[in-house]
């Protein structure tokens, strides 16, 4: 969402004339994570910019759809609100001594919302399928070094490996891997989920909602309030506007603007850092980005601090490609740390476009709401290092298609980081990683450090692992990474119980209560 500069402006001057905002860098309002649990019941209606785009878990890759979908999906485990590792449908795992053998036992009770239970080989069923390229499924790789599955009794899989993953436990958290009944089709998945969620799947009204109702079954017990509804508002302007009058109770928002708007109005904000990335994506197989020194020339003619000052208010910080908190990227050890407009022009000259480049460049609108202006600011800089982004805005479901096929020379986009770098970039920067082509990118040197990371556990190896990855990235400029910015949970003052997480995750739904 991108607001007219002379609204923009009004409402930052309304913003700072109320006493009530107090939303900084190091604080957020006494809204999250809160414990309190209130009454049961009620239906928490959330705001949405944006139409899931699918209801297939293994296909999603749009945030909106990915939230959908994990209310009514389990995973074998989780994550913590701290991004440990955690039981989910698997209650307890044990590896073999030399690492290659991951025995999972499952928890006993737990059923489809069809009735059925989930056994075992729903567990064989879901990973083989995943891993076949037919499925298409956009987690694939997280699996690559699983080489077949068993199902010795109904509460016990195991799984064989090639070599040892030390990334695999977290990759199984993710939404993207999650449990499938092994008597569901491709075409079921797709029209009515059927997961071991906490909700399950009520109806959908496409482009206006999606209803959910508490699942009573749920082996983590039944959630707080009786049903979800995902209404589908246009703009994150629009969705605070609901929330004050009462009609929704629960929202994220990207723009901080919005963010501080809504507290200055008695909402509830929380503010968590967050591990996505805002980058400009590059198809380096596509002319004129298959040149290095294009890439290069285009990364140095970028301030990425006036990028975030300019779309996100300042709210994030400079990045490398690894946000990961134990792998974390230094930010100054690319090429050019800071903007260098004269070694952007003779990269440019050198690679024979002395007289400029053009870039086409694809922008989502409504995904989420500093894109434009992010693309609006690259466009500008760029321009004076004679590159010319031509930009191509689309609405979120041609974007992600778009995107998804690598139909694109660039990209402006915000991917979602994860715990593990390897998770995070092996289905991207792997010769073999399923979302390799719309990485547009990989190398030999690439395969072999991802192969490294994942084959020890020692945090201090794995750091300098993927260090040495980072750098690769940086040093030929596969993509120019941006900032990381926060995220905004929004509720109204009736709502407790809801536990932000710097992965963006909405989980925590179900322990949300309404007062």
């Amino acid at each position: 969402m991108k607001l007219p500069s002379t609204l923009r402006a009004a409402v930052i001057r309304c913003v700072a004339a109320g006493a009530a905002v107090a939303l900084v860098a190091t604080g957020c309002s006494s809204g999250g994570g809160s414990s309190d649990r209130g009454a049961t019941g009620g239906t928490l209606v959330v705001g949405y910019t944006v139409d899931p785009n699918t209801l297939d878990p293994w296909k999603a890759t749009q945030f909106q759809a990915v939230h959908l979908l994990e209310q009514m999906y389990g995973t074998l485990t989780q994550l913590d609100a701290d991004l440990n590792v955690v039981p989910g449908l698997a209650e307890k795992w044990q590896y073999s001594d030399d690492n290659t053998t991951l025995t999972l036992t499952l928890r006993q009770g737990v059923t489809f919302h069809d009735g059925k239970p989930f056994s075992s080989a729903d567990v064989k069923s879901s990973i083989e399928r995943i891993q076949k390229p037919e499925t298409a499924a956009v987690a694939a790789a997280t699996l690559k070094s699983v080489k077949s599955v068993e199902a010795p009794d109904p509460q016990t899989a195991v799984l064989r490996l090639a070599a040892p993953d030390a990334g695999l436990l977290t990759g199984l958290a993710t939404t993207n891997l999650a449990m499938i009944s092994k008597d569901d089709t491709p075409e079921s998945i797709g029209r009515k989920p059927n997961g071991t969620g906490a909700f399950t799947f009520g109806s959908r009204t496409a482009g206006q909602s999606v209803t959910l109702t508490a699942n009573g079954d749920h082996w983590g017990g039944k959630p707080t309030v009786d049903g979800l509804e995902f209404r589908i508002i246009p703009d994150e302007t629009s969705v605070v506007a609901g929330l004050q009058s009462g009609n929704v109770h629960f929202a994220t928002v990207d723009d901080p603007l919005v963010a501080r708007s809504a507290e200055g109005s008695g909402l509830k904000v929380t503010k968590t850092p967050s591990l996505s990335y805002h980058v400009l994506q590059f198809n380096a197989r596509k002319a004129p980005l298959n040149n290095r020194d294009v890439r290069l020339a285009i990364s140095c003619a970028i301030d990425r601090k006036q990028v975030l000052d300019t779309a996100a208010m300042g709210e994030g910080e400079v990045v490398g490609p690894v946000t990961s908190p134990a792998y974390k990227s230094d930010p100054n050890a690319r090429p050019c740390p800071t903007r260098d407009l004269a070694k952007a022009k003779s990269l440019l000259a050198g690679a024979g476009f002395a007289g400029g480049v053009t870039i086409p460049t694809i922008v989502s609108q409504g995904q989420y709401a500093t894109s434009v202006n992010e693309a609006q600011n690259l466009q500008a800089q760029l321009k004076e290092a004679g590159i010319t982004l031509d930009l191509q805005t689309l609405e979120s479901g041609a974007y992600v298609d778009k995107w998804i096929a690598a139909d694109f020379t660039a990209a402006v986009a915000l991917n979602g980081g994860r715990p593990d770098p390897d998770g995070m970039y092996g289905r991207y920067f792997t010769s073999t990683g399923n979302l390799n082509k719309v990485a547009g990118y990989s190398s030999p040197e690439l395969d072999k450090l991802f192969a490294e990371g994942r084959a020890t556990t020692d945090v201090a190896k794995r750091k300098e692992v993927y260090t040495r990855v980072s750098r690769h990235l940086e040093d030929n400029a596969v993509w120019v990474w941006l900032f990381a910015s926060y995220g905004y949970t929004v509720t109204t003052q009736g709502v407790g119980g809801f536990t932000a997480m710097p992965n963006g995750s909405l989980k925590n739904l179900r322990q949300v209560s309404l007062q």
